[in-house]
């Protein structure tokens, strides 16, 4: 069973963050409300500002009220503002009053900045003119701001005179007030932007992280469970969310139960496979000596013959004395279950003595030494077995009437070894020391080994033999023979 916790700080402030996810949405989402709350502040602190420096234009009325009280007293002009009286404190730092023209007549403080250019023909006023001529035009107030932001100048037009009043005022706590303002907006909209991220976050992680945590946990362990052939419980489908990510959920129990049937199929059919493989092998093992399976294997694409020579090898034919009287007296059963126990001691025998079985003919068994795989000690590995078989036969009755009886042959000389054809193929042998040895083995005595001239050398210094003189063998002419020296204990019917 598949088991996934999420870590206790996934649950704090910062553990949401740990997700890669978390990161990504709540930086995208902090920048989009910053983004549109900044979009937002801009008009509302032009608003504000000017909220303020109206604020200041109002402190200007006592100063209009007193100018406009000497321009209607007819006061020369280096008189009009004799009355205006400026403090340290006061929010008012400069009077000035200009003509129709633009130009300044007197000032009290410091001077406002005003050209004549923009006093005679304001922005937004283009036909504007301060002089009794323009008396029915509609006249407001012109304002402006020094570079630091610290004046704050504002011109109005006399009414009924050519006289323009400019005041310049102190904007220093507007300022400050503007500096507070956008603190206090930055730290409002940060605030927001973080709470409403976070609120955002808590309701990804219930609906979306959470889950692809849990997905993620159990793609991890999907790989493992499938090795294993097991069948987790995923946690992402405990809780199946009605939505988007519940339908993966579900598609992904779905991939994962199809893919762990293919597997299995697979892995039951690879099975099957393998043992028919095997089986395969093992019969073929028993038709061919393992190394020319091999090669008969990995010779299938090219459909060669496969062949190689020999200079020497030793081959032993044995076959049963009187087997045909044998038969005739013998259900076909039992027969064949005779036939196969003595040839089944046979076979272990040579297995024992790493020496290959060729064939069987009838009841007729041959088997060689140092074919397919060379062996300097061929000749006394066969007449070991040789040995061997004559002892098994002296224990084996055929029947009440009838003991086993052999007669072996041998030879040693050079022989071609092979596969050939493609339907029924055995591994055989070719050579005239084939031909020889089988004559050694029909030309032999009832119980006795019988070799060649070329064998006896090879054996000579190990067994004790006798000579028994010249044969007459079919296509060589005389040859001579020996027998190896041993007593039968028994004679046979």
């Amino acid at each position: 069973m598949v088991k996934l916790f999420f870590p206790k700080r996934q649950n704090s402030a910062g553990g949401l963050l740990q997700s890669r996810l978390s990161r990504q949405i709540s930086t995208w989402v902090f920048l989009g409300i910053v983004t549109i709350e900044s979009i937002l502040f801009v008009p509302s602190y032009g608003r504000r500002q000017a909220e303020q420096l109206h604020k200041l234009e109002t402190v200007s009325q006592e100063v209009l009220t007193t100018v406009r009280a000497e321009i209607m007293g007819d006061m020369p002009d280096k008189m009009l503002l004799n009355q205006v009286r400026l403090t340290e404190n006061s929010l008012i730092k400069g009077v000035a009053i200009y003509n129709g023209d633009g130009q300044q007549l007197d000032s009290v403080g410091e001077s406002p900045d005003f050209s004549p250019a923009i006093l005679t023909n304001p922005p937004g006023h283009p036909f504007w003119h301060f002089k009794m001529a323009s008396n029915a035009v509609e006249k407001s107030a012109i304002h402006q701001r020094t570079g630091d932001g610290k004046r704050y100048d504002v011109a109005w037009p006399s009414d009924n005179s050519p006289y323009i009043l400019a005041i310049r005022h102190d904007a220093t706590a507007v300022q400050r007030s503007m500096r507070l303002y956008v603190l206090g907006v930055v730290g409002l909209v940060v605030i927001i932007s973080a709470f409403v991220t976070w609120v955002t976050l808590l309701v990804l992680q219930h609906i979306v992280i959470r889950p692809l945590l849990l997905l993620k946990g159990d793609l991890a362990s999907f790989g493992d469970s499938i090795a294993q052939g097991d069948t987790p419980e995923f946690e992402s489908l405990k809780r199946i969310a009605p939505n988007e990510l519940g339908e993966v959920s579900i598609a992904f129990q779905t991939m994962f139960e199809k893919i762990q049937k293919e597997i299995c199929d697979r892995t039951r059919a690879e099975a099957d496979l393998r043992v028919e493989q095997a089986k395969a092998d093992r019969l073929l093992l028993n038709i061919l000596p393992e190394a020319i399976a091999a090669r008969l294997k990995d010779n299938e694409s090219n459909k060669g013959a496969i062949a190689n020579r020999f200079d020497t090898a030793t081959i032993l034919f044995a076959d049963i004395v009187n087997f045909t009287k044998i038969a005739a007296e013998t259900g076909p059963t039992a027969l064949v279950c005779q036939l196969n126990d003595i040839f089944s001691a046979f076979d272990a025998i040579a297995e024992r003595h790493n020496l290959e079985k060729i064939k069987t003919i009838g009841d007729a068994y041959m088997v060689v030494g140092g074919v397919p795989s060379p062996d300097k000690n061929h000749a006394h590995e066969v007449m070991a077995m040789a040995i061997e078989m004559m002892e098994f036969a002296q224990g084996y009755a055929m029947s009440e009437t009838h003991q086993l009886c052999l007669r072996i042959g041998i030879n040693t000389g050079p022989v071609v070894a092979g596969v050939i054809g493609t339907k029924k193929f055995s591994y055989d042998l070719w050579g005239d020391a084939v031909n020889i040895a089988s004559r050694m083995e029909s030309h032999g005595l009832v119980n006795r080994i019988q070799v060649s001239e070329d064998t006896y050398l090879q054996l000579k210094d190990t067994y004790e033999f006798e000579e028994r003189g010249y044969l007459q063998i079919k296509g060589r002419g005389e040859m001579q023979a020996f027998l190896l020296k041993t007593e039968c204990t028994r004679a046979c019917a």
